[in-house]
């Protein structure tokens, strides 16, 4: 009798323990959430973090706190994530740059690209080559002119093995140069990338649109070219790549999302995606990740993985044939 009793206690214990589980993880989150941004203040990563923590706390049921936590061309904010609780806490703005572009090239960073559980993909931002809006330099073809004279200009970007570095290595590749023609000027971020320029310390930068939509508006530089197949309607004057004859510049295009560490719960990876499909309704969310320039560009987990998949074998088979791999 006593062992029936005790097994019968038992049962309801562990019933007890199931429900109170699951209750708890479906009140998630208790807390406000932390979110990363693996790249300086002022540059995209920390603009795209912003309007999520401004739009996103109504439909999470609580607050959403940016961290911009910096180095290692993103790799240090991405690599803390990356090895953190998997309670859904700490969560990472995921940047081309530091997800895919950085992987792709050097493989001893401390995460590979799908070291992580893939939340959804936010946005996607074409990038512009820009220079001072008093440059010498008023169209691209003035600009290739100059390069491809051997005249010594420099640029500048977020940091050497940054996607705003390889952009550029991108660019001298395409048009049949080394990386060495022009000089590179590494900065902590691409805001200061983009001020180094603006204020005449550098010569351009190939950064994204809603790293430079400010200065564009405010001109204080001047966009040369957009990487996108159609212009961008935010600079509808801008020519893109193909009207200047250099397509393959496609290629490069920055995007924004949220991952976690692997092995998230399937109930915050659950509450998140809810949150992205009401993002993607949003008209806040919509108008603000507009006005930088981007085109929202929500998926779910799985067509996110894909997307990000094909990006980091894009990056690793150009950065193998212009010898920018680290192994």
């Amino acid at each position: 009798m006593f062992s029936r009793l005790g097994a019968f206690i038992g049962a309801l214990m562990a019933l007890a323990v199931i429900f109170t589980a699951g209750g708890a993880i479906a009140e998630y989150p208790k807390k406000p959430v932390t979110l990363v941004a693996p790249y300086g203040p002022g540059g995209a990563s920390d603009l795209a973090a912003r309007i999520v923590s401004a739009t996103a706390p109504g439909y999470l049921g609580n607050g959403v706190l940016v961290v911009n936590r910096t180095g290692a061309a993103g790799v240090t904010g991405s690599a803390y994530v990356a090895k953190g609780k998997t309670d859904g806490y700490t969560l990472l703005l995921s940047r081309v740059g530091s997800q895919a572009a950085v992987p792709a090239i050097n493989s001893k960073i401390p995460y590979k690209w799908d070291d992580f559980t893939f939340l959804g993909l936010l946005e996607q931002n074409p990038f512009v080559l820009s220079v001072k809006a008093d440059s010498p330099y008023k169209t691209f073809d003035d600009l290739k002119k100059a390069i491809k004279s051997g005249k010594k200009l420099s640029y500048s970007s977020a940091g050497v093995g940054t996607l705003l570095h390889v952009a550029m290595v991108i660019v001298l590749d395409e048009l049949g140069l080394p990386p060495d023609a022009l000089i590179h000027i590494p900065f902590k971020g691409g805001g200061k990338a983009a001020a180094a320029v603006a204020g005449g310390h550098t010569d351009m930068l190939f950064q994204n649109l809603s790293g430079v939509i400010s200065q564009i508006r405010g001109k204080t530089l001047r966009a040369l070219v957009v990487s996108t197949k159609k212009r961008a309607p935010t600079i509808p004057d801008v020519p893109t790549a193909t009207e200047v004859g250099h397509p393959a510049l496609h290629v490069v295009v920055g995007w924004s999302g949220i991952w976690g560490p692997k092995g998230l719960p399937k109930e915050v990876v659950d509450k998140w995606v809810d949150v992205l499909g009401k993002l993607k309704k949003d008209k806040a969310w919509n108008k603000m990740t507009k006005g930088l320039g981007s085109i929202p560009s929500i998926m779910n987990p799985a067509d996110t993985k894909a997307f990000v998949k094909t990006q980091f074998e894009t990056f690793k088979k150009v950065a193998e044939r212009v010898g920018l791999s680290v192994k």
